[in-house]
C-alpha cells in the first residue's frame, strides 16, 4: 500500500497560517497562494506548481470544512506521524488516510486514491473477517475508478458509512479473569474489561466513518453521480414549470371560452 505518514505535511504550515486562523484569514491565505502556483501563471514550472496547487487546494478543502477541521485538529499529530512507535493496536493504522498525500492522482495506477483506497478497505474487511459468522456476506468493496454507482459505489457508502467493527477488542482486556479470587471480584473485572473493549469498538468506528466521509468527499464518482443527478433535477423541475404553465394556458382558454358564451346565455 503507498501510504505513509512520512510524506504528509500538516495543513496549516501548507496555507502558512496558524492553528487558531479565522475563517477569512483562512480564505486569504488560500487565494494567495492558489493565484501564485496555479499552474497556468507558471508555465516554466508546470509540475512542481500543479504539485503545490493540489496541495494547496486539499489544505483548505479540509480546514474550510468546520467538521473536518475540529477533526483534524483532534488527530493532527497522528496523521503526520502516520503508523508510528506509539500504534498498539495490530489492525491497519487509518491515520496516514486522512491525509491527500497517501494517494496520487485518479486513475488505477498502483499510488491513485482508487488503487490506495481499495487496499485499505481491503484490508479493513479481512480483518473484520475473522470476526464474522460463517456464512455472512463479505463487506462491500471500494471498487475502482470505473466502478458502476449502483452497482459498486453505491453499496459500498451505504455499508462502510455506518460501519460497526466484529472484532472482539479482548486485548483492551485490563484484568485476567482467571486471577479473580471470587464470582464478585471476577464479575468486576469482566465490567472493567467489557468497558474497555466497548471504549475501543466505539474509537475504531468512528474513525473509519469518519474517514469514509472524508474520502466520498474526494470520490470522483460520487461527485460525477451527483452531478447527473442535478441535471435530473434540473429537468424534472422543467417538466414540471411546463406542464403548469400548459395547464394554466388551458384554464385560461376555458375562462375565456366560459366568458365569451355567457352573454348570449343571459338574454
Amino acid at each position: 500500500m503507498a501510504a505513509s505518514g512520512a510524506g504528509a505535511r500538516c495543513y496549516y504550515e501548507v496555507l502558512g497560517v496558524g492553528r487558531d486562523v479565522g475563517d477569512a484569514d483562512l480564505k486569504k491565505a488560500y487565494r494567495r497562494l492558489a493565484l501564485k502556483y496555479h499552474p497556468d501563471k507558471n508555465p516554466s514550472n508546470v509540475e512542481e506548481c500543479t504539485r503545490q496547487f493540489n496541495a494547496i487546494q486539499q489544505a483548505y478543502e479540509m480546514l474550510a470544512d468546520p467538521q473536518e477541521r475540529a477533526w483534524y485538529d483532534k488527530y493532527r499529530d497522528e496523521i503526520l506521524r502516520g503508523a508510528g512507535s506509539d500504534y498498539k493496536d495490530d489492525s491497519v493504522n487509518l491515520m496516514p488516510f486522512f491525509s491527500a498525500s497517501c494517494y496520487s492522482g485518479y486513475g488505477n495506477d498502483p499510488n491513485s486514491f482508487y488503487s490506495v483506497y481499495l487496499c485499505l478497505f481491503q484490508r479493513i474487511a479481512d480483518e473484520e473477517a475473522e470476526y464474522m459468522e460463517e456464512g455472512e456476506e463479505p463487506l462491500p468493496p471500494f471498487g475502482n475508478a470505473g466502478s458502476d454507482y449502483d452497482e459498486v459505489v453505491h453499496c459500498f457508502y451505504g455499508y462502510w458509512q455506518s460501519f460497526s467493527t466484529r472484532r472482539s477488542y479482548a486485548w483492551n482486556d485490563k484484568h485476567n479473569l482467571k486471577e479473580a479470587p471470587n464470582r464478585r471480584v471476577q464479575r468486576a473485572m469482566e465490567k472493567d474489561n467489557k468497558k474497555l473493549r466497548d471504549a475501543a469498538k466505539k474509537e475504531r468506528n468512528e474513525t473509519v466513518r469518519r474517514l469514509v466521509a472524508f474520502v466520498r468527499k474526494r470520490d470522483k464518482r460520487v461527485l460525477a453521480y451527483k452531478e447527473v443527478m442535478e441535471e435530473r433535477e434540473k429537468e424534472r423541475q422543467r417538466r414540471v414549470a411546463e406542464k403548469r404553465a400548459r395547464d394554466l394556458k388551458k384554464r385560461m382558454e376555458s375562462v375565456m371560452a366560459c366568458l365569451e358564451v355567457s352573454p348570449c346565455s343571459t338574454l
